[in-house]
């Protein structure tokens, strides 16, 4: 997503040239990194141009991800999950990709206009055509994917093997619905914005903003509650001073210790900061450490969920009821 600079909002959050996309691929090769996301709508699909010039031969050792949905002009067709807008997008990223097959492309959204049918419809094509792979899909509620599941089996479809979505330390609301989900059905999750648009980066504290050129002052997003992630920042200091890692190296590290991850996607303007991220796998958290984390960063009972822990510790044998997780005014 810092490939290209077509766009204010591209601009402000990477705006990087072809020399230091090329750079950066082969600095994460060499560190293992085998994973690569992007997607059409990525600076009006400059990213993707990008990306495949600078994998070239390398591109049969990676697995490439890309997505499908966002405006890509100003014409009807131009937008959303329609079998023509599918099939013409999956055409123009191969040919900016400079490659015959995608790994895994993802719909980037829920298009309310077109039946999931169509959109499944369409996908199932192309992976059957030997253009695509695997499908996935990203941005969605729980219950958005698990009727797209159901289409999927009782029309014999290509299905979802993966979402992608935001997930840091604070932003942990997958945990409500999607989390069990994808459990449940044993989906990968691929995490995008892993430190919160930047604001786990270390740059952010109470007194204020280390290092003026930041995405996140140019572009808040995603949202978060700043009185908590303060909190969240201060308890990810304490823990970083003892074992010797920084604060984005503490957030990546949780989430690699989510049982529900299957990758994290990291991003980054500056060689320092991609050598930051990608010595995160290096980073052990003890369980003390973990529930401090957890603690400071969890989310507020809510229903049904409070309910389930309190009705469901009858069929959990030495499981005590906690009252604690029932709200009260």
């Amino acid at each position: 997503m810092t490939f290209g600079g077509s766009g204010t909002i591209f601009q402000a959050i990477g705006g990087l040239g072809q020399e230091d996309a090329d750079a950066f691929i082969g600095q994460t090769l060499d560190a293992g990194v085998n994973f690569f996301d992007t997607a059409n709508v990525y600076s009006q699909g400059q990213s993707e141009t990008m990306l495949g010039k600078a994998l070239g031969a390398k591109r049969k050792d990676v697995v490439i991800a890309s997505k499908v949905f966002g405006r890509m002009g100003p014409g009807a067709n131009e937008v959303g999950l329609s079998r023509l807008h599918i099939l013409r997008s999956v055409e123009e990223s191969l040919q900016r990709l400079g490659t015959d097959y995608i790994d895994l492309h993802q719909i980037h959204g829920f298009d309310p206009v077109t039946p999931m049918e169509e959109m499944l419809s369409a996908l199932t094509d192309v992976v059957r055509q030997g253009k695509v792979r695997y499908i996935g899909c990203s941005n969605l509620a729980a219950w958005q994917i698990m009727k797209a599941l159901g289409i999927s089996a009782q029309e014999h479809l290509e299905k979802f093997v993966t979402l992608q979505a935001y997930y840091s330390l604070a932003g942990r609301e997958l945990e409500r619905e999607i989390v069990p989900m994808l459990l449940d059905q044993k989906m990968g999750l691929l995490v995008w914005s892993p430190l919160a648009g930047g604001f786990l980066s270390g740059k952010f504290t109470r007194a204020g903003v280390s290092e003026e050129d930041s995405r996140r002052s140019k572009f808040g997003f995603p949202p978060v509650n700043l009185e908590k992630t303060y909190d969240i920042i201060e308890a990810m200091q304490a823990i970083g001073e003892r074992s010797g890692a920084t604060v984005a190296q503490i957030a990546l590290a949780w989430l690699l210790h989510q049982p529900s991850v299957t990758s994290v996607i990291i991003g980054a303007k500056k060689p320092g900061q991609l050598k930051d991220n990608l010595a995160a796998i290096d980073v052990k958290l003890e369980p003390a450490d973990l529930e401090k984390l957890n603690k400071v960063s969890e989310l507020a009972p809510e229903y049904p969920g409070w309910m389930f822990g309190f009705q469901g510790s009858d069929r959990r044998p030495g499981q005590v009821r906690d009252w604690s997780r029932i709200p009260s005014k």
